[in-house]
């Protein structure tokens, strides 16, 4: 293979990867919020049993930043090749091994603590795959072309979605409601075997980074996360970059679903044909909005996308409750624009604000912490705003709130380090492409 095709072949290989592990984390996420609270959790009430489904969901996210510093030093130590493999591996056991999980009608209380430990295990898994992926597509673009590169496996996300929503919804439209209920919720993550084996074969194939070929040449940090926490004012703006959009897409994915059941706004078939809809625009504003990024900067392309979203927080829920499938559609429509928007040069920006040697450490754990910030609460807090007002304000303002932290996290966040491999403390280098 020539050395022009590669990068390509490994932005691509990052983006199916990343697709079935975000498919793999997001069944679970529709399955907790149709059928887990029954299931798993029947001996409470309704909105009790839907809390500790989504609690369920929010472990996954809490895992994350365990996840991103474990193979984010190994990954800064061995590769990250060789990390994406891991992730993929865990991801995919802890996916099987739910579908085949007995309820809590067969084996009681083991039932939902079971679910909770393979939740976990899931988190781990996508706790590394985010920094892994974007990292071997940077590290493997162009100069002129990282933004966009590393942007490619970030497009994984809502396609993962999307096939988790299309499977979702064959299901649901080929058996009927107690169906589903009993067994049928099961398929998904059954399928999800194959899907792995398949990324598993792209992985093995890969190149390592030739950055981090570089680094290894020079020699690896002993302790790089370490190295990242002595440098908070890197660490924690990265962080709350992801804080809005972790937050309000599973507001649309997770909570949306229970909200327009509980008002008897949309039927769930027609909001799961929505959502496919929605992360159909995400993915394709994302690629866009990185080749944007690489014209203009990837700060000013991001606050678009943070200030857009903010400010769409209140219609979001003004359409919703119009009760029309018009209304839910463009509201979830416009705000998969500013996902993909905000998210189209998130990944150079976050991984390119720390040096090579402990970039696959911070990008990870700054992308995970964000994530349970905003993203692991965000269902829950949206759950019990509901149930106290009835209504979708309280919680526009919760979303408003989550995008102050990342407007304010976007405009200190510096993203100097690209393509070098300098050693810790590094001062600032003009990178190739805009990146302010």
């Amino acid at each position: 293979m020539t050395t022009s095709r590669r990068p390509r072949r490994v932005a691509l290989a990052g983006l199916i990867g990343t697709t079935i592990e975000w498919y793999d984390f997001f069944i679970y996420g529709t399955a907790a919020a149709l059928v887990f609270a029954p299931q798993f959790f029947p001996s409470v009430s309704p909105v009790a049993g839907t809390l500790a489904a989504l609690s369920t969901f929010a472990i996954g996210f809490v895992a994350r930043p365990v996840g991103g510093a474990v193979m984010g030093h190994f990954g800064d130590r061995l590769g990250r090749r060789r990390m994406l493999v891991a992730s993929l591996l865990i991801m995919g056991v802890g996916t099987l091994l739910i579908g085949l999980l007995p309820t809590y009608a067969v084996i009681g209380a083991a039932a939902p603590v079971l679910l909770v430990l393979l939740r976990f295990v899931q988190g781990i898994g996508v706790g590394g795959e985010w920094g892994g992926a974007t990292l071997l597509a940077l590290e493997h673009a162009p100069p002129r072309r990282r933004t966009l590169y590393s942007a490619l496996p970030q497009v994984g996300l809502p396609l993962g979605v999307v096939l988790a929503s299309l499977v979702f919804l064959g299901v649901r439209l080929a058996v009927d409601d107690a169906a589903f209920a009993a067994w049928a919720w099961r398929i998904p993550f059954l399928l999800s075997a194959l899907l792995v084996a398949f990324g598993l074969v792209l992985r093995l194939r890969l190149d390592e980074s030739p950055e981090f070929e570089r680094v290894r040449s020079a020699g690896v940090h002993r302790a790089p996360l370490a190295e990242v926490l002595r440098t908070p004012q890197v660490l924690l703006p990265a962080a709350g970059l992801n804080v809005l959009i972790s937050g309000f897409a599973n507001v649309l994915l997770v909570f949306t679903l229970a909200y327009v059941a509980a008002r008897q706004l949309v039927g769930a078939q027609t909001m799961l044909a929505i959502t496919v809809v929605t992360a159909l625009v995400w993915a394709g504003a994302l690629p866009l909005a990185a080749m944007w990024a690489q014209r203009i900067g990837r700060r000013p392309v991001t606050l678009v996308g943070v200030v857009g979203l903010t400010a769409w927080a209140f219609p979001y829920f003004w359409l919703l409750d119009t009760g029309t499938t018009a209304g839910a559609l463009v509201a979830c429509v416009v705000a998969g624009a500013g996902f993909g928007i905000g998210t189209g040069a998130y990944g150079a920006y976050i991984a390119e604000a720390f040096p090579a040697p402990v970039r696959y450490s911070g990008s990870s754990v700054a992308y995970a912490i964000g994530s349970v910030a905003g993203g692991a609460l965000a269902p829950i807090v949206a759950t019990v705003l509901f149930a106290q007002t009835g209504t979708g304000t309280a919680i526009s303002a919760y979303v408003v709130g989550l995008g102050l932290v990342s407007l304010v996290a976007t405009l200190a966040l510096r993203s100097p380090h690209a393509e070098v491999s300098d050693p810790l403390p590094v001062a600032s280098v003009e990178p190739r492409e805009a990146t302010t």
